[in-house]
């Protein structure tokens, strides 16, 4: 069946359809805690901007909580409601040029902007392109200039699947190694959508994570000559941010316009592109009156205004100048885009209750459940606005038939595609094309040699012999009297090698802290091959007696205090990594930079055995480089 004839077979059935799902959405709440509830009632009310209610309702949630997911979700959620409260004292009230509507999929190549210049994602610099809203890199041609110095920001997924912005520069005939900015540009949730000012000294871009109203609003940074850094991250506040999600932001090159998106009055699957008047230095008040706060923020264009953007083409260009065609053009892209937006909340209904079916884990159901009331919630909404589009569409092709004007559909529609028109002035959308990335050849990161016991397709002697200083323990796999092979070691990494008084060759496996876990790994060296292989105890470099390593072993386990030191390949602690250091005692956890490196610390632990546990769960949330260092007694 076609999508056009599926679609129009969900239009007929959409009252026994929505009946359907309110039934539904109501046994799903009837399954639902009071905190749940209330949790969502608070979002309503933040979304309506009634903060000081939602501050509220978000209160109630937290005390109605029956466990500490709940608990955190609401004291998080109502974090947002006072942001929300503390920035209506700071209200910019900018002249709205336009506004129109455009596809979620699209919409960044009707800016303003040089043509080819945005790249879809996933590219070479977004490989996985899995952000719902950041679904296109800006490189214009003149970043991509292969001259020392040039810069390219972008934003790109780290190791825990966070966007996050970053910074590649041209020099010595390769692009560096991508590195984060700054870490107050850094949180754990996204950052997307970095856009430079005109004169390259302002940044503009989006944040879920940061200081906010809510889901993603938009910051600006300041370059700091003396630190020759990006300064503190700024909320520009109302109207700008909402509690909806914001992005996108830039000012035109001519210094007359200010642009951003916004899904604050729109579907799923929509965005709309906003057209403001550049304001140097806005006007802020404090606005306490929820209805004025509205009205601000619903950003309508202002009807006296007609200011056409200079040198863009419109649909003059290519068919007679007349207003009655353009609006009708613009009513065919807004029923097209309610369209879509109704069919695409229907197939993620479907999809999620066929997901919520054949599961069977509790949290998924709870996810899902949620998911499909949230949509189904919005559906009546998406029905209503398509209704009104296909009436305002019948009404001006009634109009056509009255007055003899005979129109192409095939044409307006090609035009339609092409470009559209603001709504209540000359400001003209035009669509610009997408481009193509360039191949860019980067630095590659150096690698260290990592100690890790490991078993391997093929095995590694260290590059290092010596042991560190302390209680060790290794396994030793055997003695040759010649030099060993790759091949003899059967995969196993890291392997130490020493010379005995007579010449002999001693071949040991592996640094392991503590008994436990060297004895952990033994089993796994004799199934490599090595049947005779046995545990080795030294302490400071020198082989001691095992009773005497276990005597070492206990008195520290009861005396010394541990820290781990961890170096991330991104530069950023995964939040993942940060719960297991809390999991495992560890009150401190600091970020420390020296020069480009930057190393966290985390401690204190008592214990080295808990210490060696921590470090392996750290390495399992996937920081590679993690040592344990013991701590001064005092």
């Amino acid at each position: 069946m076609s999508c056009e004839r599926k679609m129009k077979l969900y239009l007929t059935c959409i009252p026994a359809a929505v009946a359907a799902m309110v039934l539904n959405v109501a046994a799903l709440q009837a399954r639902d805690s009071s905190a749940v509830r209330l949790t969502e009632l608070a979002d309503s009310l933040r979304m309506e901007y009634e903060f000081e209610q939602s501050a509220a309702a978000y209160r109630k949630a937290s005390a109605a909580a029956t466990d500490s997911l709940e608990k955190i979700a609401a004291e998080e959620k109502l974090l947002l409601a006072e942001n929300c409260m503390s920035m209506t004292g700071f209200v910019s009230e900018p002249k709205v040029i336009a506004r129109h509507t455009f596809s979620l999929e699209d919409f960044y190549l009707f800016y303003p902007l040089e043509d080819s210049s945005w790249v879809p994602v996933p590219n070479q610099l977004d490989t996985a392109g899995t952000s719902r809203f950041s679904r296109a890199t800006y490189l214009p041609k003149s970043a991509l200039r292969e001259e020392p110095g040039n810069r390219i920001y972008y934003s790109a997924p780290d190791a825990s699947g966070a966007m996050n912005v970053y910074m590649t520069e041209f020099a010595d005939s390769l692009w560096s190694l991508p590195s984060l900015l700054t870490e107050s540009m850094t949180s754990s949730s996204d950052e997307i959508y970095p856009m430079l000012s005109p004169d390259g000294r302002t940044m503009y871009f989006a944040s879920s994570g940061l200081y906010g109203a809510g889901g993603f609003d938009i910051y600006m940074t300041v370059w700091d000559e003396a630190s020759s850094e990006w300064g503190e991250p700024v909320n520009l506040g109302f109207p700008y941010s909402s509690p909806a999600d914001d992005f996108l932001y830039m000012n035109t090159a001519d210094g007359r316009y200010s642009i951003f998106a916004s899904n604050r009055d729109c579907g799923l699957d929509s965005v709309s592109v906003y057209v403001l008047e550049y304001d140097p230095m806005p006007v802020r008040k404090e606005v306490r009156d929820i209805t004025e706060l509205r009205r601000i923020c619903a950003l309508d264009p202002d009807e006296d205004l007609v200011s056409a953007a200079p040198g863009a083409s419109s649909a003059a260009d290519t068919m007679p100048d007349n207003l009655d065609i353009r609006r009708y053009m613009q009513k065919v892209e807004e029923v097209r885009s309610c369209r879509d937006s109704l069919y695409s909340c229907m197939s993620a209904i479907d999809k999620d209750r066929q997901e919520l079916a054949a599961s069977e884990q509790e949290d998924v159901q709870k996810a899902l459940s949620d998911r499909i009331a949230s949509n189904s919630g919005s559906m009546p909404r998406l029905q209503a606005l398509l209704d009104k589009a296909m009436e305002d569409l019948q009404k001006i092709e009634m109009e056509f038939l009255f007055n003899g004007v005979v129109i192409d559909p095939d044409k307006i529609q090609a035009e339609s595609d092409r470009e559209v028109v603001g709504a209540s002035t000359g400001f003209v959308f035009t669509r610009m094309n997408a481009g193509t990335m360039p191949p860019m050849e980067f630095r590659k990161p150096e690698k260290k040699f990592d100690y890790s016991f490991m078993v391997l397709p093929e095995g590694r002697f260290a590059e290092d012999n010596a042991l560190p200083p302390g209680l060790v323990y290794q396994i030793q796999i055997f003695s040759l009297a010649r030099k060993a092979t790759v091949r003899q070691l059967n995969g196993l990494s890291p392997v130490f090698e020493s010379r005995t008084a007579t010449g002999k060759y001693i071949y040991r496996v592996g640094v392991f802290r503590t008994y436990n876990d060297v004895l952990s790994k033994l089993n796994t060296v004799k199934k490599a091959g090595f049947k005779t292989a046995y545990i080795v105890p030294f302490k400071d470099g020198q082989v001691i007696r095992m009773s005497e390593a276990r005597t070492l072993e206990k008195e520290q386990e009861d005396s010394n205090v541990f820290q781990l030191r961890m170096v991330p390949a991104e530069g950023v602690l995964p939040e993942t990594a940060v719960s297991v250091l809390e999991q495992f005692g560890a009150r401190d956890i600091a970020r420390v930079e020296d020069g480009e490196a930057v190393e966290y610390v985390a401690g204190p632990l008592s214990g080295q055995r808990k210490a060696e546990e921590a470090a392996a769960a750290v390495r399992a949330a996937g920081v590679r480089e993690v040592s344990v260092v013991t701590l001064p007694v005092n």
